[in-house]
């Protein structure tokens, strides 16, 4: 792979540098000459350097030159030639590797004029670990490294959690983890309210609970109608033996199963596997909506919002969400899509790579396929709808916050800061982020209280130590203000002194042109008496039944649950700390070893040095740097 720019030359390329200051079409054109005919991907640039657009090329000469024609581009083109000022060049091996190259710069760049898929979370799977005599069933999302069968993906943690509560009434699995099975000495209350056959006290034997994972597993297999049958033939042997109870707990068993299959929605016959992908557009907006078909069960739905690149069409759009989507996901062996891809075999050739067998995309056009193509298409038409109502009421809302606090635009970025700790202990400071589409999840940020000069609980200092590192880092990376990581608007939970702390904090580092408001809880600590502080004027209230007060507790209320939840995480890990977790060497999997042999750290402490050696997966080296640690090297 060689890379060329305007100041860099490849092997094997003759560079023509652009004229300075100049940019669109000619700029392109005083490339060609050096461009080769052969894979690869290619960055458009304007004047400041900022990337523009990335694509990919089977000829990156035939695509470049494309560009550096004046007529046939829509608009967005158009103005993305207009802005160009320099490129740069990779050249690759095969197309696939450009595709794939392409969207791992997409993602990592985010260009203006690209498709951008802006939610790019893996998805959940259920989990039957293979390596225990007693398989665990979980919820698992991540990397695949645990021993055992995956089933999935579901659309969200919450159906993944309905389908397990429904799974333990069904086959009595066990959820509890290896470290608390082995410490039992009576059943749990899982197995008291029917969600667990008591494997941990050997209320089941190994070949009984056997039985209940094949089952299980059988069941998330597609195989539902094969296990309800045994069901219901058990149940109807125990009743002709007058086991009454036993034929009530297989009732119930019964129904459990019953619920997990009405709670996956429409199940198809005829489609074992298929991920659906359809594509709605409109007023400039897209939505795209998936549904994960698997073992003929429909594991739930999830809609994405793309950015569209200002006018990008249905194909280019689909085909960016396909790379991008699956670039940290195992796409189904059928991909089924409401309109074709501009370049379908190099779509599928690239994301048979990734799930190592193949995979075939296909536009359904009548039967079963369509039916569920149809249904999808709606999904994602009222998705759409109710996003382009909820946009509208969110602008009005912003319109108002600018209205109450005499900004001189509608606030694009607003950020809400909020402390939480206990009498000081394990401090820690967050910041949320709301805009024109609601609250923007994936820039959220905590910050540790690291400051040693911090009195315990001093809210006001705290608050500085966040908004000094907060900016000061802006500063750094962004000290023109091109990028839309500043703030138009700072909402501080607290009233005068916090603005003040707020205040003193950002002036120190030179940042006193963003606009700071105090909300404070006011009269009695009631919602909706709320008080509202800005430098140089009064504190004001606005009407009690306003909506923009409303959606301000709502940002403010967001700031609150965030920095809870961050200070909770932080203190739950604080107590599980141990002092093993100092030592080089120890981690998650040993540490558990450790704690499983002994029972506690303290007695990790006194254990000698050949007790320490007998324990699995402890090395003589390991054993002897864990006994230096608590005995001294003496």
């Amino acid at each position: 792979m060689t890379e060329n720019r305007q100041d860099e030359t490849g092997p094997g390329f003759e560079e023509a540098a652009p004229r300075e200051g100049a940019t669109g079409h000619d700029v392109i054109h005083g490339y060609l000459r050096s461009l080769p005919d052969r894979p690869g991907v290619y960055r458009m640039l304007d004047a400041r350097g900022e990337v523009l657009y990335v694509g990919k090329a089977r000829s990156l000469k035939k695509r470049v030159s494309s560009y550096a024609r004046p007529t046939g581009h829509s608009g967005r083109i158009m103005r993305m030639i207009s802005a160009t000022a320099s490129m740069m060049f990779l050249t690759t091996q095969t197309e696939t590797e450009a595709l794939l190259l392409e969207q791992n710069l997409i993602k990592q760049l985010k260009p203006r004029y690209n498709v951008l898929l802006r939610d790019d979370k893996s998805f959940p799977n259920i989990l039957v670990r293979t390596d225990h005599p007693y398989p665990q069933i979980s919820k698992h999302r991540g990397l695949r490294r645990a021993q055992g069968h995956y089933y999935g993906p579901f659309a969200s943690a919450g159906s993944v959690n309905r389908t397990l509560n429904q799974l333990q009434k069904a086959f009595l699995l066990r959820t509890c983890t290896d470290a608390s099975f082995q410490s039992r000495t009576r059943p749990c209350l899982l197995y008291q309210i029917k969600r667990c056959a008591g494997p941990c006290v050997g209320l089941v034997d190994e070949a009984q609970y056997a039985g209940l994972v094949r089952d299980a597993e059988d069941f998330l297999a597609g195989r539902s109608s094969k296990v309800q049958a045994d069901l219901a033939r058990q149940m109807q042997d125990a009743s002709r033996d007058m086991e009454f109870e036993r034929a009530a707990a297989l009732r119930d068993r019964i129904r459990a199963l019953t619920q997990v299959q009405s709670a996956q929605g429409i199940n198809p016959q005829h489609v074992s596997e298929a991920d659906i992908v359809a594509l709605h557009q409109e007023g400039g907006q897209a939505c795209v909506q998936v549904f994960f078909i698997r073992a003929n069960q429909n594991r739930g739905n999830r809609a994405y919002f793309p950015r569209a690149g200002g006018g990008a069409e249905g194909p280019e759009i689909l085909e960016a969400f396909l790379t991008q989507f699956y670039a940290n996901k195992t796409p189904a062996r059928m991909i089924l899509l409401s309109e074709p891809v501009d370049n379908p075999d190099l779509v599928a050739a690239a994301l048979s790579e990734t799930l190592g067998r193949k995979v075939t995309l296909g536009v359904p056009a009548r039967g079963e396929k369509r039916l569920l193509m149809e249904n999808a298409l709606r999904n994602a038409r009222e998705e759409l709808a109710r996003r382009t109502a909820e946009s509208a009421s969110q602008a009005r809302l912003l319109e108002g916050v600018a209205e109450a606090f005499g900004l001189e635009s509608v606030p694009e970025r607003i950020e809400v800061y909020d402390n939480s700790h206990i009498q000081g202990t394990n401090a820690v400071g967050a910041m949320v982020v709301a805009g024109p589409e609601g609250f923007e999840k994936s820039r959220y940020r905590k910050f540790n209280i690291r400051s040693t000069e911090i009195t315990p609980g001093d809210d006001f200092g705290m608050m500085k130590e966040v908004l000094e590192r907060r900016f000061a880092r802006l500063l750094k990376e962004d000290p023109d203000r091109d990028s839309d990581m500043w703030p138009d608007l700072v909402l501080i939970d607290g009233g005068a002194g916090q603005v003040g702390a707020a205040l003193e904090a950002l002036r120190e580092i030179g940042v006193e042109d963003v606009t700071l408001v105090g909300v404070a809880k006011g009269v009695d600590r009631d919602a909706g008496k709320e008080e509202f502080h800005m430098p140089g004027r009064r504190p004001f209230a606005l009407p009690y039944r306003s909506p923009v007060l409303y959606f301000l507790q709502r940002l403010r209320d967001e700031a609150h649950r965030f920095a809870i939840g961050t200070h909770r995480a932080k203190r739950a890990k604080a107590v599980s700390a141990t002092p093993l977790d100092e030592i080089a060497g120890v981690g998650a999997a040993r540490k558990r070893a450790l704690l499983a042999h002994f029972g506690s750290a303290k007695a990790v402490s006194r254990a000698g040095l050949q007790d320490l050696k007998a324990v699995d997966g402890v090395s003589d080296a390991l054993a002897e740097s864990i006994y230096a640690h608590f005995h001294g090297d003496g």
